[in-house]
Protein backbone atom coordinates (compact mmCIF):
# COMPACT_ATOMS: atom_id res chain seq x y z
CA UNK A 1 0.00 0.00 0.00
CA UNK A 2 2.26 2.35 1.08
CA UNK A 3 4.49 1.95 -2.27
CA UNK A 4 0.78 2.19 -4.37
CA UNK A 5 0.26 5.80 -2.40
CA UNK A 6 4.63 6.57 -3.39
CA UNK A 7 3.60 5.95 -6.90
CA UNK A 8 0.13 7.72 -7.28
CA UNK A 9 1.56 10.56 -5.30
CA UNK A 10 4.12 10.61 -7.81
CA UNK A 11 1.90 10.17 -10.52
CA UNK A 12 -0.55 12.88 -9.36
CA UNK A 13 3.20 15.03 -9.10
CA UNK A 14 3.52 14.43 -12.70
CA UNK A 15 0.61 14.94 -13.83
CA UNK A 16 0.10 18.34 -11.94
CA UNK A 17 3.60 19.46 -13.93
CA UNK A 18 1.49 19.31 -17.16
CA UNK A 19 -1.53 21.03 -15.71
CA UNK A 20 -0.99 24.67 -16.01
CA UNK A 21 -2.66 27.36 -13.51
CA UNK A 22 -5.09 30.07 -15.10
CA UNK A 23 -2.55 32.47 -14.53
CA UNK A 24 0.42 30.76 -16.24
CA UNK A 25 -2.34 29.90 -19.32
CA UNK A 26 -3.04 33.70 -19.01
CA UNK A 27 0.45 35.07 -19.56
CA UNK A 28 1.86 32.27 -21.89
CA UNK A 29 -1.32 34.04 -23.95
CA UNK A 30 -0.40 37.36 -23.63
CA UNK A 31 3.25 36.60 -24.78
CA UNK A 32 1.67 34.92 -28.12
CA UNK A 33 -0.30 37.72 -28.67
CA UNK A 34 2.76 40.26 -28.39
CA UNK A 35 4.49 37.79 -30.26
CA UNK A 36 1.84 37.89 -33.58
CA UNK A 37 1.57 41.23 -33.10
CA UNK A 38 5.23 42.55 -33.11
CA UNK A 39 5.56 39.88 -36.02
CA UNK A 40 3.20 42.06 -38.28
CA UNK A 41 5.63 45.22 -37.87
CA UNK A 42 8.56 45.11 -40.31
CA UNK A 43 12.03 45.08 -38.92
CA UNK A 44 15.32 46.33 -40.87
CA UNK A 45 16.50 43.37 -42.94
CA UNK A 46 19.12 41.29 -41.41
CA UNK A 47 21.08 39.35 -43.24
CA UNK A 48 22.37 36.41 -42.29
CA UNK A 49 25.06 34.64 -44.66
CA UNK A 50 23.91 30.81 -43.70
CA UNK A 51 20.39 31.77 -45.29
CA UNK A 52 19.85 31.64 -48.70
CA UNK A 53 17.53 34.59 -48.65
CA UNK A 54 20.29 36.88 -47.28
CA UNK A 55 23.04 35.33 -49.40
CA UNK A 56 20.74 36.34 -52.48
CA UNK A 57 20.37 39.82 -50.81
CA UNK A 58 24.49 39.95 -50.20
CA UNK A 59 25.21 39.07 -53.81
CA UNK A 60 22.28 41.66 -54.92
CA UNK A 61 23.87 44.17 -52.68
CA UNK A 62 27.60 43.69 -53.89
CA UNK A 63 26.00 43.72 -57.67
CA UNK A 64 24.42 46.89 -56.97
CA UNK A 65 27.29 48.84 -55.50
CA UNK A 66 29.74 47.62 -58.45
CA UNK A 67 26.90 48.75 -61.10
CA UNK A 68 26.80 51.96 -59.97
CA UNK A 69 30.30 52.68 -59.74
CA UNK A 70 30.61 51.07 -63.14
CA UNK A 71 27.69 53.15 -64.64
CA UNK A 72 29.08 56.87 -62.61
CA UNK A 73 32.65 55.79 -64.64
CA UNK A 74 31.21 55.58 -67.98
CA UNK A 75 29.45 58.41 -67.85
CA UNK A 76 32.38 60.32 -66.83
CA UNK A 77 34.26 58.90 -70.13
CA UNK A 78 30.91 59.76 -72.17
CA UNK A 79 31.09 63.52 -70.81
CA UNK A 80 34.68 63.70 -71.41
CA UNK A 81 35.36 62.10 -74.73
CA UNK A 82 34.97 63.89 -78.20
CA UNK A 83 31.53 63.24 -79.89
CA UNK A 84 30.23 60.77 -77.07
CA UNK A 85 27.53 62.87 -75.79
CA UNK A 86 25.87 63.89 -79.20
CA UNK A 87 23.04 61.91 -78.71
CA UNK A 88 19.39 62.80 -76.89
CA UNK A 89 19.32 62.25 -73.06
CA UNK A 90 15.58 61.47 -73.49
CA UNK A 91 15.78 59.17 -76.47
CA UNK A 92 18.49 56.93 -73.82
CA UNK A 93 16.42 56.77 -70.99
CA UNK A 94 13.58 55.26 -73.29
CA UNK A 95 16.44 52.87 -74.11
CA UNK A 96 17.40 51.98 -71.16
CA UNK A 97 13.45 51.26 -69.79
CA UNK A 98 13.17 48.75 -73.63
CA UNK A 99 16.40 46.76 -72.57
CA UNK A 100 14.90 46.63 -68.92
CA UNK A 101 11.65 45.50 -69.91
CA UNK A 102 13.03 43.10 -72.47
CA UNK A 103 14.93 41.39 -70.23
CA UNK A 104 12.36 41.07 -67.78
CA UNK A 105 9.94 40.01 -70.21
CA UNK A 106 12.29 36.84 -70.77
CA UNK A 107 12.40 35.79 -67.51
CA UNK A 108 8.93 35.80 -67.32
CA UNK A 109 8.52 33.45 -69.93
CA UNK A 110 10.85 31.77 -68.53
CA UNK A 111 9.30 31.33 -65.29
CA UNK A 112 5.31 31.28 -66.28
CA UNK A 113 5.54 30.41 -70.03
CA UNK A 114 3.47 33.38 -70.81
CA UNK A 115 2.36 36.80 -70.24
CA UNK A 116 -1.30 37.05 -69.87
CA UNK A 117 -0.89 36.75 -66.10
CA UNK A 118 1.04 39.61 -66.12
CA UNK A 119 -1.74 42.03 -67.75
CA UNK A 120 -4.76 40.34 -66.41
CA UNK A 121 -5.22 42.10 -62.71
CA UNK A 122 -5.90 45.04 -63.77
CA UNK A 123 -5.82 46.61 -59.97
CA UNK A 124 -2.19 45.05 -59.70
CA UNK A 125 -1.69 46.74 -62.87
CA UNK A 126 -2.96 50.26 -61.50
CA UNK A 127 -0.52 49.96 -58.45
CA UNK A 128 2.52 49.37 -60.61
CA UNK A 129 2.02 52.93 -61.88
CA UNK A 130 2.08 54.58 -58.86
CA UNK A 131 5.93 53.95 -58.70
CA UNK A 132 6.04 55.16 -62.50
CA UNK A 133 4.65 58.64 -61.93
CA UNK A 134 6.57 59.30 -58.71
CA UNK A 135 9.82 58.67 -61.03
CA UNK A 136 8.87 60.73 -63.07
CA UNK A 137 7.87 63.43 -60.67
CA UNK A 138 11.03 63.42 -59.08
CA UNK A 139 12.97 63.49 -62.29
CA UNK A 140 11.23 66.64 -63.41
CA UNK A 141 12.37 68.28 -59.80
CA UNK A 142 15.68 67.49 -60.06
CA UNK A 143 15.61 69.57 -63.32
CA UNK A 144 13.83 72.45 -61.41
CA UNK A 145 16.46 71.95 -58.75
CA UNK A 146 19.50 72.33 -60.77
CA UNK A 147 18.23 75.08 -62.97
CA UNK A 148 17.72 77.02 -59.63
CA UNK A 149 20.90 75.79 -57.44
CA UNK A 150 24.58 75.85 -57.64
CA UNK A 151 26.08 72.13 -58.27
CA UNK A 152 27.66 72.07 -54.81
CA UNK A 153 24.23 72.58 -52.57
CA UNK A 154 21.87 70.54 -54.90
CA UNK A 155 24.40 67.18 -54.20
CA UNK A 156 24.71 68.00 -50.87
CA UNK A 157 21.18 68.74 -50.28
CA UNK A 158 19.42 65.42 -52.10
CA UNK A 159 21.23 63.33 -49.84
CA UNK A 160 18.42 63.62 -47.63
CA UNK A 161 16.50 61.22 -49.81
CA UNK A 162 18.52 58.46 -47.58
CA UNK A 163 16.39 59.92 -44.33
CA UNK A 164 13.05 60.47 -46.27
CA UNK A 165 13.59 56.65 -47.54
CA UNK A 166 14.01 55.63 -43.93
CA UNK A 167 11.18 58.04 -42.61
CA UNK A 168 8.75 56.64 -45.30
CA UNK A 169 10.09 52.59 -44.70
CA UNK A 170 8.95 53.35 -40.55
CA UNK A 171 5.71 55.00 -41.62
CA UNK A 172 4.47 52.97 -45.14
CA UNK A 173 5.81 49.63 -44.24
CA UNK A 174 5.85 50.11 -40.43
CA UNK A 175 9.66 49.11 -40.11
CA UNK A 176 11.43 49.33 -36.72
CA UNK A 177 14.54 51.41 -36.40
CA UNK A 178 16.91 51.82 -33.19
CA UNK A 179 18.17 55.39 -31.89
CA UNK A 180 21.48 53.36 -33.49
CA UNK A 181 20.23 52.94 -36.64
CA UNK A 182 18.81 56.42 -36.99
CA UNK A 183 22.52 58.01 -35.86
CA UNK A 184 23.82 55.93 -38.47
CA UNK A 185 21.61 57.06 -41.37
CA UNK A 186 22.68 60.45 -40.67
CA UNK A 187 26.04 60.07 -40.40
CA UNK A 188 25.89 58.30 -44.03
CA UNK A 189 23.93 61.19 -45.12
CA UNK A 190 26.73 64.13 -43.85
CA UNK A 191 29.01 61.33 -44.89
CA UNK A 192 28.02 60.92 -48.42
CA UNK A 193 27.05 64.63 -48.62
CA UNK A 194 31.18 65.45 -48.05
CA UNK A 195 32.25 62.77 -50.50
CA UNK A 196 30.31 64.82 -53.42
CA UNK A 197 31.28 67.64 -51.98
CA UNK A 198 35.22 66.70 -52.22
CA UNK A 199 34.27 66.58 -56.15
CA UNK A 200 33.44 70.53 -56.67
CA UNK A 201 36.14 72.62 -57.02
CA UNK A 202 37.50 75.20 -54.53
CA UNK A 203 34.71 78.08 -56.16
CA UNK A 204 31.49 75.33 -55.85
CA UNK A 205 32.69 74.48 -52.51
CA UNK A 206 33.08 78.30 -51.72
CA UNK A 207 29.67 79.24 -53.26
CA UNK A 208 28.02 76.32 -50.99
CA UNK A 209 29.60 77.28 -47.82
CA UNK A 210 28.86 80.86 -47.48
CA UNK A 211 27.66 82.69 -51.06
CA UNK A 212 24.51 81.36 -51.34
CA UNK A 213 22.56 85.22 -50.56
CA UNK A 214 25.20 86.71 -53.14
CA UNK A 215 24.53 84.17 -55.75
CA UNK A 216 20.55 84.20 -54.90
CA UNK A 217 20.51 87.80 -55.27
CA UNK A 218 22.22 88.82 -58.11
CA UNK A 219 21.24 86.14 -60.11
CA UNK A 220 24.20 85.58 -62.20
CA UNK A 221 26.55 85.14 -59.55
CA UNK A 222 30.76 86.10 -59.25
CA UNK A 223 32.00 87.07 -62.67
CA UNK A 224 34.58 84.26 -62.31
CA UNK A 225 33.69 81.47 -65.60
CA UNK A 226 34.81 79.12 -63.40
CA UNK A 227 32.16 79.93 -61.20
CA UNK A 228 29.67 80.59 -63.54
CA UNK A 229 30.29 77.26 -65.05
CA UNK A 230 28.38 76.08 -61.12
CA UNK A 231 26.13 78.26 -60.97
CA UNK A 232 22.96 78.86 -62.52
CA UNK A 233 22.03 81.93 -63.86
CA UNK A 234 18.87 83.79 -62.44
CA UNK A 235 18.09 81.01 -60.07
CA UNK A 236 15.41 81.36 -57.09
CA UNK A 237 17.79 79.32 -54.20
CA UNK A 238 14.06 78.85 -52.50
CA UNK A 239 12.53 77.36 -55.44
CA UNK A 240 15.49 75.11 -56.08
CA UNK A 241 15.81 73.83 -52.44
CA UNK A 242 12.26 73.30 -52.52
CA UNK A 243 12.57 71.56 -55.63
CA UNK A 244 15.36 69.38 -53.67
CA UNK A 245 13.48 68.58 -50.95
CA UNK A 246 10.53 67.73 -52.75
CA UNK A 247 12.28 64.93 -55.28
CA UNK A 248 14.13 63.18 -52.26
CA UNK A 249 10.58 62.55 -50.66
CA UNK A 250 9.36 61.56 -54.21
CA UNK A 251 11.97 59.38 -54.76
CA UNK A 252 11.83 57.75 -51.23
CA UNK A 253 8.17 57.78 -51.74
CA UNK A 254 8.95 55.46 -55.17
CA UNK A 255 11.38 53.02 -53.92
CA UNK A 256 9.55 51.84 -50.57
CA UNK A 257 5.77 51.70 -52.71
CA UNK A 258 8.01 49.74 -54.73
CA UNK A 259 9.08 47.59 -52.19
CA UNK A 260 5.53 47.31 -50.71
CA UNK A 261 3.84 45.80 -53.68
CA UNK A 262 6.90 43.88 -54.46
CA UNK A 263 6.70 42.08 -50.93
CA UNK A 264 2.94 42.31 -50.32
CA UNK A 265 0.78 39.06 -51.31
CA UNK A 266 0.47 38.85 -54.82
CA UNK A 267 0.28 36.04 -57.41
CA UNK A 268 3.03 38.24 -60.01
CA UNK A 269 6.86 37.74 -59.87
CA UNK A 270 9.35 40.12 -59.26
CA UNK A 271 9.91 40.02 -62.78
CA UNK A 272 5.95 40.45 -63.98
CA UNK A 273 5.97 43.47 -61.64
CA UNK A 274 9.55 44.88 -63.41
CA UNK A 275 8.07 44.19 -66.82
CA UNK A 276 4.96 46.57 -65.84
CA UNK A 277 7.22 49.03 -64.16
CA UNK A 278 9.03 48.95 -67.47
CA UNK A 279 6.44 49.47 -69.90
CA UNK A 280 5.14 52.13 -68.03
CA UNK A 281 8.21 54.52 -67.62
CA UNK A 282 9.04 53.47 -71.62
CA UNK A 283 5.55 55.17 -72.10
CA UNK A 284 6.01 58.20 -70.07
CA UNK A 285 9.49 58.61 -71.07
CA UNK A 286 7.54 58.81 -74.76
CA UNK A 287 5.32 60.91 -73.40
CA UNK A 288 8.22 63.32 -72.25
CA UNK A 289 10.31 63.11 -75.28
CA UNK A 290 7.34 63.90 -77.72
CA UNK A 291 6.06 66.93 -75.90
CA UNK A 292 8.79 68.74 -76.01
CA UNK A 293 9.02 70.94 -78.85
CA UNK A 294 13.09 70.80 -79.27
CA UNK A 295 13.33 66.84 -78.31
CA UNK A 296 10.68 66.15 -80.45
CA UNK A 297 12.27 68.24 -83.54
CA UNK A 298 15.59 66.53 -83.19
CA UNK A 299 14.51 63.07 -83.12
CA UNK A 300 12.06 63.90 -86.39
CA UNK A 301 14.64 65.52 -87.98
CA UNK A 302 18.52 63.15 -87.20
CA UNK A 303 16.75 60.19 -85.63
CA UNK A 304 16.10 58.35 -82.77
CA UNK A 305 19.14 56.71 -82.38
CA UNK A 306 21.27 59.91 -83.29
CA UNK A 307 24.90 60.18 -81.84
CA UNK A 308 24.86 56.60 -80.16
CA UNK A 309 27.73 54.88 -80.44
CA UNK A 310 29.35 51.62 -78.77
CA UNK A 311 30.22 53.29 -75.62
CA UNK A 312 26.53 54.60 -75.75
CA UNK A 313 24.95 51.38 -75.90
CA UNK A 314 27.33 49.60 -73.23
CA UNK A 315 26.07 52.30 -70.95
CA UNK A 316 22.74 51.75 -71.42
CA UNK A 317 23.46 48.06 -71.16
CA UNK A 318 24.64 48.99 -67.58
CA UNK A 319 22.06 51.34 -66.83
CA UNK A 320 19.49 49.05 -67.70
CA UNK A 321 21.58 46.10 -65.61
CA UNK A 322 20.78 48.45 -62.75
CA UNK A 323 17.02 48.73 -62.65
CA UNK A 324 16.95 45.00 -62.79
CA UNK A 325 19.49 44.43 -59.65
CA UNK A 326 17.50 47.18 -57.85
CA UNK A 327 14.61 45.43 -57.86
CA UNK A 328 16.39 41.87 -56.90
CA UNK A 329 17.67 44.34 -54.05
CA UNK A 330 14.41 45.79 -53.16
CA UNK A 331 13.16 42.27 -52.69
CA UNK A 332 15.46 40.22 -50.80
CA UNK A 333 16.77 43.18 -49.43
CA UNK A 334 15.20 47.00 -48.55
CA UNK A 335 15.38 50.26 -49.52
CA UNK A 336 17.73 51.37 -46.90
CA UNK A 337 20.14 48.94 -47.25
CA UNK A 338 20.15 49.93 -50.99
CA UNK A 339 21.07 53.26 -49.89
CA UNK A 340 24.25 51.99 -48.64
CA UNK A 341 25.46 50.32 -51.91
CA UNK A 342 24.81 53.41 -53.99
CA UNK A 343 26.86 55.12 -51.14
CA UNK A 344 29.82 52.27 -51.34
CA UNK A 345 29.71 52.34 -55.17
CA UNK A 346 30.19 56.62 -54.93
CA UNK A 347 33.24 56.28 -52.48
CA UNK A 348 34.62 53.51 -55.52
CA UNK A 349 33.97 55.32 -58.47
CA UNK A 350 36.02 58.48 -57.04
CA UNK A 351 38.74 55.89 -55.78
CA UNK A 352 39.18 54.58 -59.16
CA UNK A 353 39.21 57.88 -60.63
CA UNK A 354 41.72 59.27 -58.65
CA UNK A 355 44.26 55.58 -59.44
CA UNK A 356 43.22 55.83 -63.25
CA UNK A 357 41.70 58.90 -64.20
CA UNK A 358 44.04 61.19 -62.47
CA UNK A 359 41.27 63.10 -60.09
CA UNK A 360 42.97 64.07 -56.95
CA UNK A 361 41.52 63.06 -53.50
CA UNK A 362 40.98 65.89 -51.14
CA UNK A 363 40.74 65.32 -46.78
CA UNK A 364 37.11 66.04 -47.09
CA UNK A 365 36.79 62.75 -49.28
CA UNK A 366 38.80 61.28 -46.64
CA UNK A 367 36.26 62.76 -44.14
CA UNK A 368 33.41 61.50 -46.29
CA UNK A 369 34.53 57.80 -46.38
CA UNK A 370 35.31 57.37 -42.52
CA UNK A 371 32.09 58.90 -42.05
CA UNK A 372 30.15 56.33 -44.61
CA UNK A 373 32.38 53.23 -43.19
CA UNK A 374 31.32 54.27 -39.57
CA UNK A 375 27.56 54.45 -40.61
CA UNK A 376 27.98 51.24 -42.31
CA UNK A 377 29.30 49.45 -39.34
CA UNK A 378 26.53 50.94 -36.70
CA UNK A 379 23.98 49.98 -38.63
CA UNK A 380 25.14 46.52 -38.98
CA UNK A 381 25.32 45.96 -35.30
Amino acid sequence: MRGQRSSLHTGSSESSKDIESPVDLGMEKARLVSIGSDSKLPKPTMLNATNPRSRSAYMALALLAVQNCSAVLIMRYTRSAPGESEYNTQTAVVMQELFKTIVSIILVLKDRGGLRSTFSNRTELFKTAVPALLYLLQNNLQYVAVSNLNAATYQVTYQLKILSTALLSVSLLGRQLSRTKWFALLVLTIGVGAVQLSEMSDQGLFLFLGNAKRTSHQGGGPGDDEIEQITRNGGNAIVGLSATLLATLSSGCAGVYFEKILKSKSELSLWQRNTQLGLYSMAIGLFVLFISPSNRASVLQSGFLYGYTRITYINLAVQSFGGLVIAVVIKHADNILKNFATSTSIILSVIISGLFLGQQLSSLFLIGVVLVVYAIFLYAR
